[in-house]
């Protein structure tokens, strides 16, 4: 008997009957709710899925002590003719009556869309792990404000679009870039070290749905040659943090963080190169977890469900 099954058996479901579920095709839904910490959350929600004639695969959930409520994530097999907008429309009065917000989603794998500038180890880590099955999306497209890396996106069969940004630019620059999200159906954009600062607007029409990556020695070491500046000061510890894009700039809701511990062997380039390491893993790692609706958005804090 699995975790599940036991936590079940333990408030009253009995398990669901062979065959409920029709044509033996079953298809990998994920359930993601939020309410008031209150009894009853967790059997309303998994009698629902019996109900549907489902079968829980995993369930996490987090009890916030501090603000009172509780977190929910479910991945459950069910039949395809259900559909994601239809378990929505038939939760709905469960989540009224728990006072929850909610999500159904559905097998499709979310569509990125990564942009890059000059350094290419993030774009390298997330294409190697896209065609290697793992980052959880399919990346639908790169879109840079320079040339240098369309040769390595265009070699993995990825299109790659140049749009240049100046001063004057910079507008419609960003303009083309939420055509090309509506164009190509992205769910989410990946900074994998786009060096361009985006505009207040830009982050507000992608809230929840683009994630940045910088090195962790914000806000300590600002400005240009942070490596240098660590290296100045001795640093023991090189990181870098994935979050998510607001308008306060590298200040969203954190999503990752990697560290990496070093010492006075490690020049400024030795540092960078242990830098890039920790950006590539935190950002893999926040991408994937997004895409995997593991990632709940919570405030100005995120709890995520590893």
């Amino acid at each position: 008997m699995t975790v599940v099954e036991k936590v079940e058996a333990s408030i009253g479901i009995q398990p669901a009957p062979s065959g409920a579920t029709t044509g033996g095709i079953l298809s990998q839904f994920v359930f993601a709710g939020r309410c008031p910490d209150q009894p009853g959350v967790v059997h309303a929600v998994t009698k629902f899925l019996l109900d549907k004639g489902c079968n829980i695969k995993e369930h996490q959930q987090f009890d916030d002590p501090v603000r009172k409520v509780v977190h929910l994530r479910t991945a459950f097999t069910g039949s395809p003719e259900l559909g994601r907008e239809g378990l929505e429309q038939d939760f709905s009065a469960i989540a009224e009556q728990f006072g929850m917000s909610y999500e159904f989603h559905d097998p499709t794998p979310p569509r990125l869309l990564v942009m890059v500038s000059r350094s290419g180890h993030c774009l390298n880590d997330l294409i190697f792990r896209w065609r290697a099955g793992g980052l959880g999306g399919e990346i639908a497209l790169v879109v840079s404000n320079h040339d240098d890396l369309r040769p390595m996106a265009e070699a993995a069969g990825l299109p790659y679009l140049h749009v240049p940004v100046t001063a004057e630019t910079k507008d419609s620059a960003e303009q083309r870039l939420l055509a090309l999200v509506e164009e190509h159906r992205i769910d989410l954009v990946v900074l994998a070290r786009y060096m361009q600062i985006l505009s207040d607007d830009l982050c507000r029409a992608l809230e929840g749905r683009a994630i940045n990556i910088h090195h962790s020695f914000l806000p300590g070491f600002k400005g240009a040659r942070p490596y240098h500046q660590a290296y100045d000061r001795g640093v023991k510890l090189v990181g870098a943090t994935a979050h998510y894009v607001t308008a306060d700039l590298d200040e969203g809701p954190i999503i990752e963080q990697e560290v990496i511990r070093v010492d006075h062997t490690h020049d400024p380039r030795a540092l960078s190169t242990v830098g890039q390491d920790a950006e590539a893993l935190a950002l893999s790692r926040a991408v994937r977890w997004h895409c995997q609706h593991r990632v709940v958005l919570d405030g100005t804090s995120t709890v995520v469900f590893r």
